[in-house]
């Protein structure tokens, strides 16, 4: 047995349209999707029945089904209970508040702003955090780069040292060969003034280096430090701003309970 197609079709749309109202804050327009939400499932039912017959009591042949007809009636009376119903609620709401939407209840909304507070607490809180452990990182950072400068300078120092001290074991052993050869005064301050010069040279490009790598340990420790202060702003004004939304959230809150409790929006009773 196959459904006719245009019954469906309104079956359907009578639904939808019902669902899409009751979605509505309004209680006429939830009424009205109640009606017509039951309309359409009254007609499904009749729909999915089968095609007319005769009455079922008759014992006659192509006799219709009772059991979808007997659904239907059951539906309207219960249909007509919940209209009756939404009715009262509508017209008490009406004598209440002067509207026939549906308020928000004060106590979820209570307990709707104090999770946005957990909520925003708990994202400062975890900004904090990650700032910190951004902040420890960096420092730890910038402490490996100061051992490893210090460590470079050491070196430095310690090749320079070597190398002054070979200098002075070179000129020594100059010295004794010169005498033990027999060179001249002359021929012997030659060479080291020679000597010297070389290694005044190379003492100065090593100088050189170790001001080099203090300007750029300077460099990254100013680097480091603005990097830290960009941080500490950008924490501050997310604070600000989570302050913000938390004291209008704060302030909603409370406008909406004096609107709830305004003496003026009751009606009679």
């Amino acid at each position: 047995m196959s459904l006719p197609l245009l019954p469906f079709l309104a079956c359907c749309v009578m639904i939808t349209t019902g669902v899409t109202l009751l979605l509505e804050r309004s209680l006429v327009r939830v009424l009205a999707g109640v009606i017509v939400l039951g309309n359409g499932v009254n007609l499904l039912i009749v729909t999915a029945g089968g095609n007319a017959g005769g009455p079922p009591f008759t014992g006659t042949a192509g006799t219709a089904d009772p059991l979808p007809q007997a659904m239907v009636l059951t539906a309207i009376v219960i249909t007509l209970g919940v209209t009756a119903f939404l009715l009262a609620l509508v017209h008490r709401s009406w004598q209440l508040t002067g509207s026939d939407e549906v308020q928000d209840d004060t106590e979820d909304r209570r307990v709707r702003l104090r999770a946005r507070r957990g909520e925003l607490s708990d994202s400062v809180r975890a900004r904090r955090h990650a700032y910190r452990q951004l902040v420890a990182e960096q420092r730890a950072e910038l402490a490996n780069l100061e051992a490893e400068q210090a460590e470079r300078e050491r070196l430095e120092e310690a090749d320079l040292e070597r190398r002054i001290a070979r200098v002075h074991t070179e000129l020594d052993q100059w010295m004794r060969e010169g005498r033990e050869g027999g060179l001249s005064e002359e021929e012997l301050q030659r060479r080291f003034e020679d000597v010297g010069h070389r290694q005044e040279a190379a003492a100065e490009d090593n100088l050189e280096r170790i001001e080099e790598l203090r300007d750029e340990h300077a460099r990254r420790r100013e680097e480091q430090a603005a990097k830290e202060k960009a941080l500490r702003r950008k924490l501050k004004a997310r604070q600000r701003e989570a302050r913000r939304q938390m004291r209008a959230a704060i302030g909603e809150e409370r406008e909406r309970q004096a609107l709830a409790q305004d003496p003026e929006l009751e009606g009679d009773d």
